[in-house]
This record gives structure tokens, sequence and C-alpha cells, in this order.
């Protein structure tokens, strides 16, 4: 669910410019477990090319490079306590893929094409009962038909360099972690630190953006990579950005730019090591454009002041760094992938000029334990995302000038399980469990006769359904 946005840091800074020298993620080499390097469904991150499905999608151009892939995701979700009100939704969207190996089509060694797009269908909770951080949903978006990525990527040696341009999603390489892919909040795969502070959301589900990005593989255990985008891809304005891009195909350059930039380290990571796998990775944004300050009015005094202009003071650049751990603790014998696997990230931005400052989560998942169930996962994990001191300060203008009962916003956790059950080859079922404290950060309910009065913590429960055709 895309947001609104919200001093350049010299270390984000640094490590975003360092990065668009090279790159990272887990593309990498002939030896390593998985098929990162190929083209990704982003309702799961696996590969469009080798993933199970039905088999009911007809392939008959496959021998020529094309390969079509479809799913389709629908799930129920209600909260049953807290936010601005109770209820329950559905909402559903569908993914349409198509892949295409240049090379076999028409003899361009090493070079491919990726598209996608969304139909998107149904109510979203947390936009309209909880007002919160944390997305209940990564599939929650506007009702609306787009267009979502659509790049070529172009390699050279054995994997060791791609480069990938078009437009593009940053949530399935950077600032990610393959130990949260069983959970459905959307925090958990683009986390509301961006999702709240950078314009348009950041080129995350539903809006990807103009860009770049280049990938190195130094060693088979080092690895750097880096990102220009457009920092703003659907455009400038008030509201919803997803109003302002419904179809996905504004395709903005002209925007200030964001660079992305990230460096991993990975060890045990070849195909068949008795050790436990794990990786770093550290990494950081920075945006050329304009931030509002989230107290100050363009006057210099406080935005709740009856002396303010009214419209906030704006603050040049933004930046922010992130550090993600991953660690395999149990292997499976005689497997590669399943077995319990621990993530945590944490991330930081300047509180002037962003609502989140800091976050943090966690989790541990449990993959294939069983082997009469080798694709099941079960996981749990905690998020934590602090309200800026500016913010806050807000909020003390408000109860100091307007109303002494104004709430004061701190932060929003989240806490939530999720068991993936396959059924059969591309048809999983997801119930799922979240607890939402404090949504919004303790913001105020904006209607009726609890106006005025913060939003109490949210329980809500779901089940998803993924049907890969």
């Amino acid at each position: 669910m895309v947001r609104s946005n919200k001093c350049s840091s010299r270390f984000a800074g640094t490590i975003a410019v360092v990065g668009l020298l090279a790159a990272t993620h887990a593309l990498a080499q002939e030896g390593k477990k998985t098929d990162d390097d190929k083209p990704a469904d982003p309702d799961t991150g696996e590969s469009t090319i080798e993933e199970k499905t039905l088999g009911l999608l007809p392939n008959p151009l496959q021998k020529y490079g094309i390969k079509f892939a479809a799913t389709y995701i629908g799930e129920v979700l209600g909260n049953a306590s807290g936010g601005l009100k109770q209820g329950a939704i559905y909402d559903g969207r569908l993914n349409l893929a198509v892949d295409v190996d240049l090379q076999k089509l028409v003899g361009i060694n090493k070079f491919t094409f990726h598209a996608n797009m969304f139909q998107i269908h149904g109510d979203g909770l947390s936009r309209s009962n909880l007002q919160n951080f944390f997305v209940v949903s990564g599939i929650e978006a506007l009702p609306s038909t787009r267009l979502y990525e659509a790049y070529f990527e172009k390699q050279w040696g054995e994997k060791k360099v791609s480069l990938k341009f078009g437009q593009l999603a940053a949530d399935s390489e950077f600032f990610n972690t393959k130990y949260a892919d069983v959970f459905t909040n959307a925090s958990m795969g683009w986390p509301a630190i961006t999702s709240v502070d950078l314009p348009s959301g950041g080129p995350s589900p539903p809006l990807a953006a103009m860009g770049t990005r280049l990938l190195v593989n130094i060693t088979d255990q080092l690895s750097v990579l880096g990102g220009v985008f457009d920092g703003n891809q659907a455009g400038p304005g008030s509201g919803d950005a997803q109003e302002r891009d419904r179809y996905g195909i504004n395709f903005r350059i002209n925007d200030p730019p964001l660079l992305l930039g990230q460096i991993q380290y990975a060890w045990n990571n070849k195909k068949g090591d008795p050790r436990l796998s794990g990786q770093i990775k550290l990494g950081g944004w920075q945006h050329f454009g304009s931030f509002a300050d989230q107290r100050l009015a363009s006057n210099g005094v406080s935005l709740a002041a009856s002396a303010s202009s009214g419209a906030p003071l704006f603050l040049s650049g933004d930046a922010g760094a992130w550090a993600v751990f991953e660690q395999q603790v149990y292997r499976v014998p005689q497997s590669d992938d399943r077995g319990i696997g621990l993530f945590a990230r944490l991330a930081g931005a300047p509180a002037d000029r962003n609502l989140i400052d800091l976050y943090g989560d966690a989790g541990i998942e449990f993959i294939g334990l069983g082997n009469d169930r080798p694709d099941d996962k079960f996981g749990i994990a905690a998020g934590y995302a602090h309200v800026s001191k500016r913010a806050q300060a807000l909020d003390a203008d408000y109860r100091a000038l307007i109303n002494p009962n104004w709430p004061m916003r701190s932060f929003e956790g989240l806490l939530t399980a999720v068991y993936q059950y396959q059924v059969r080859d591309g048809w999983t079922l997801q119930p799922n469990f979240q607890y939402l404290i404090h949504p919004g950060g303790g913001a105020t309910n904006p209607s009726g006769s609890l106006a005025g009065r913060a939003l109490k913590n949210a329980t809500v429960f779901g089940v998803r359904t993924t049907l890969k055709f």
C-alpha cells in the first residue's frame, strides 16, 4: 500500500553511491542454492521459470524462449477489535507475467525481458479499517488493472555482472530476507520505514519506478548492488499516489532521483555445503528531493501554532541506512533449504523529515520440517516502527496549544504468525494472525464520537489462497 512521503546522512549517501558502482543479491554463482537470478514472481519472490504450478497454463512458445506465468492471490481479512472500525474485507490480485529469453528468440546473448501486470480488486483492511503503518496485506492496493514491472536484463560472464533497466521494483532485491517469504503483512517485504517515508512509497508494489540497477558478484560470497530510480514514480501531488498513477504507465524520469545501494556477504552458501548458511546485508538510500519538516511551518513556527503559515517547511534531501541478518539454524538432513531460519532487520532515517525514524523486525521461519509436508512453512515475526521525535514534538504542540487530551504518537508494533499449507503443487492456503499495537503510532481517531482519541490495538485474522497456474 503506497503512502504519501513524509538531512542527508553522509553514511547512507555513501553506501548508495558505492552501491551504484557494483551490486548484490542472491543472483549468485552457479554453485549457489537458489535460482534468484531468474525473473521473480512479485507475489512470492519465486522464479517464474521453474516454480511449481498447477500445470494449467499452456506455454506453446517456450521453445522460442517465451514463458508465460499467471498467479492469483485472494484473501479474507478482518479485524475483530481495535483500529478505526471493525469489519472484514476480501481483496484479490491476478498477476500475469511474461519472460522472454532473447538469446533463444533472436540470438542476443544473455539478454532477457520481463514484464507483468496486476488486476487488483476488493477493499483494503488497513486503508478502510486500521489506518496503520504495517499494512496487513502485501497485495492491498486500490482496485485497478495496472502495469507493474517491464524491464530488460543483460548479464556478463558466468553470472558475474547483471544490469537491469526499465520499470523496476526494489523490494525483491534491496532490504529483503528470504526467511520472511511466508508472511502476508506488507512490511515483511518492503518495510514500513521506506513505504511511509519515501515519495509514492518507493519502488515497490503496486508502483514500480523507471530506473536501472547494477549487480556485481565480486566473489562467491561477496556481492554489491546499486540502483538509480525515479524518485516519485506517481509524480507530485496530494492524495493517494496510486490515484496519480492508476495504470502504472506514467514512466516518469524527471523527478529528483532515488539512489539505493547494498553490500552483501554470504557464508556456507554453496550447494551441498554441510554447514549452515547465512548472510548479512548493509545498505542505504539517498533521495535528492524536498521533504516536509514534521513539525515546523514554512515561517519557522510549529504547524500547531495559530501563527503558522499552514504550509510545512521543506528540507532538502533525505537518506537512510539499513542492516539485514539471516541465518539458518537447522537443516533437514539430505536437503538444502528445508529447516529453520532466523532473520532480523534494522533501519534508521533523520527524524526532522521522516514520520518513521527507526524501524526493526525479526522472525523465525520453519520450512518443510516434515518429510510428508516438505513444502509447508510456518513463521512468527515481530515489527517495530518508531514515530520520529519531530512528529512527537508536533503532537506535544497540539496538546499544549489546542487540546490537552490530544494523543501522543509513539510507535506501532506488529506481532504475526502465518502457516502456509500446500494443498498441491501450485496451490497454497495461509491462515494468518496479526496483532497491531498503537495503529498509526497511536494516531488520532478522525471521526464520530471517538474523534480525538487514539486508535486501539487491533486483532486481525485472515486466510489467503494462492494459485499458480
